[in-house]
């Protein structure tokens, strides 16, 4: 199944409601991937930019945005961004094949 990383900002709310009653997020977290058709792999909180890190496997991108989109309704979390991750072999095989191509791509206006 394919890899993907959600990362995403808590809201005010959110911190509020942790900081008044604190708890371990991974088993809803790992519940709302499995009703999405997947599986949690990874879950983590971050600091800088961002404040968690999740790492799911899900049938494909549609199902991956489940996630975000439920948090993100449930007034939990902001700004949130979910992209596939690759392998190094699944980015070999990319590269290869960009390459077999590269050659006939031209960039606008050049001769």
């Amino acid at each position: 199944m394919p890899v993907f990383v959600t990362q995403g900002r808590f809201t005010r709310e959110y911190l509020r409601g942790g900081l008044a009653k604190p708890e371990d997020r991974h088993a809803m977290i790992a519940r709302v991937c499995e009703q999405a058709g997947g599986k949690l792999l990874h879950l983590y909180f971050t600091m800088g930019q961002h404040d968690f890190l999740v790492i799911s496997e899900m049938p494909d991108a549609k199902a991956a945005s489940v996630l975000a989109l439920v948090a993100a309704g449930g007034g939990g979390i902001t700004d949130a961004v979910t992209v596939q991750a690759f392998t190094s072999a699944e980015a070999r095989e990319m590269f290869e094949s960009a390459g077999r191509i590269a050659g006939s791509y031209k960039p606008m206006g050049a001769a």
